[in-house]
């Protein structure tokens, strides 16, 4: 099972979302998320969180939160645990990313950008309540969401 962390960071009333359009095979592929990745060696997932968003913004971040974990179940990767984090405060200037395009965007329009579909079962929640989110999604072979497990 792989580790990864996923950030999402606020301006206000947008959110920065990745156009995942630029890697070859990747599972993001044509989606919209937020940005963030694998856990290497020793790291925390604080510690990846902060990394993979100086990597791929060039921001660095001041006001970070844990906000919750989702496990992922897809049968063509491998299943996934993310540390999902939200962010509202950092310094620096967004840089392009090798790995798509970051666009800000308004949180009431990310619903309607080509998102893998369970990520709306968890970014409502994220963008407007303020509650740790413990969520599985599983995918069938067709990257067909097939049921949704949130935990209290």
């Amino acid at each position: 099972m792989k580790l990864n962390t996923l950030c999402y960071i606020e301006s206000g009333n947008n959110i920065l979302m990745l156009n995942r359009n630029k890697k070859k095979n990747d599972e993001n592929q044509g989606k919209w998320i937020g940005v963030g990745g694998k856990l290497e060696p020793h790291e925390s997932p604080d510690d990846c969180m902060i990394r993979e968003v100086k990597e791929e913004t060039g921001l660095k971040l001041i006001d970070y939160q844990l906000r919750g974990i989702i496990t992922f179940v897809l049968p063509k990767w491998e299943d996934e645990i993310c540390f999902l984090y939200s962010a509202t405060q950092y310094e620096g200037t967004l840089k392009e990313c090798n790995e798509g395009e970051l666009q800000w965007i308004k949180k009431e329009d990310v619903f309607n950008l080509p998102l893998w579909q369970g990520d709306t079962y968890f970014l409502d929640d994220l963008f407007y309540l303020n509650q740790f989110i413990n969520i599985k999604l599983v995918y069938n072979e067709q990257d067909e969401l097939v049921k949704v497990c949130k935990y209290t």
